[in-house]
């Protein structure tokens, strides 16, 4: 019996799998072609929609998380106001230019979700508590693409060391020399560091 709902739905899909193969009596090829092109540019108009406006400060701080704690501590450093009123947002930082690599982050950034969701961080004390391991991941992210995103508007080859204090001009010359990353060097450069850091987390 086994044997004959075996070669049954064998024969089930090798009849769906051939009217799936037969040319259509109904539509010509030129149009189930075209309508292919419509449905995928319909498709790849609305992901792309979807992927910028999730792309975002108003959409990163929709979350009372981020506006209540780190958001309010970004406005107060060099990122949010400056003298040249050119502005690094959320996701100049936070989210790579380039299709794949922001692509991955999307998908990383799922777990943010089931967060939210979860409730895991919804609360100041919440929060705290999560704070260091949060930022570990973040720098450990931003370590291993090579401060990607910050070096989007910083380089060390663009840099006029001649126009730094020696302190920073001595500081990147070394970072340079031992090929450091931003990271390394800067990390409560837009939030504060948080509690509990290990010498192993400031160097």
């Amino acid at each position: 019996m086994s044997e004959t709902l075996v070669s049954g739905g064998a024969r089930n899909s090798d009849g769906l799998w051939a009217r799936l193969k037969r040319p259509s009596t109904k539509y010509s090829l030129i149009g189930i072609l075209a309508a292919g092109f419509i449905v995928g540019i319909v498709f790849w108009g609305g992901f792309n929609t979807v992927m910028e406006a999730t792309n975002t400060e108003r959409f990163c701080i929709s979350c009372h998380e981020m506006y209540d704690n780190v958001y309010q501590e970004y406005k107060q450093t060099i990122h949010y106001s400056n003298r040249t009123g050119v502005r690094a947002t959320c996701p100049d930082c936070h989210v790579p230019k380039d299709w794949t690599h922001k692509m991955i982050r999307k998908v990383q950034a799922s777990r943010e979700v089931w967060g939210k969701l979860t409730g895991t961080i919804d609360t100041p004390e919440k929060f705290e508590a999560k704070r260091l391991q949060l930022a570990r991941s973040e720098w450990a992210r931003m370590k291993a693409s090579d401060s990607r995103e910050c070096r989007n508007c910083h380089s060390l080859e663009s840099m006029n060391a001649e126009a730094q204090q020696q302190r920073a001009r001595r500081q990147h010359q070394r970072a340079s020399d031992d090929g450091d990353t931003c990271i390394d060097c800067h990390k409560g450069i837009a939030h504060r560091k948080p509690e509990g850091m290990t010498e192993e987390d400031e160097e």
